[in-house]
């Protein structure tokens, strides 16, 4: 019997690959909303990122979400993620 293939995501803070199920998803939705999906289910396009503060601050840093989304994210929404990783 044939082993299932695990998707693989890469983290955009620290750029390894790892299981989609161990990151967290961001997501940009339709109406142009940027948050996080920790169903992995929400409309939108999508950026993973390791459940770890550190690996938000380098993506954040190297301006590498925003990059993903091409667009601009204000620093609310990058406090609003950093608060919803810590609970995690």
């Amino acid at each position: 019997m044939q082993q299932k293939k695990v998707p693989l995501r890469k983290c955009t803070g620290c750029g390894e690959m790892k299981p989609k199920k161990e990151l967290v998803r961001i997501v940009k939705t339709p109406e142009n909303e940027i948050l996080l999906d920790l169903t992995g289910k929400k409309n939108g396009r999508g950026a993973y990122i390791c459940p770890n503060p550190d690996c938000l601050k380098k993506a954040r840093k190297a301006k590498r979400i925003e990059r993903s989304f091409q667009c601009e994210i204000p620093n609310e929404v990058y406090e609003d993620m950093e608060r919803e990783l810590s609970k995690l």
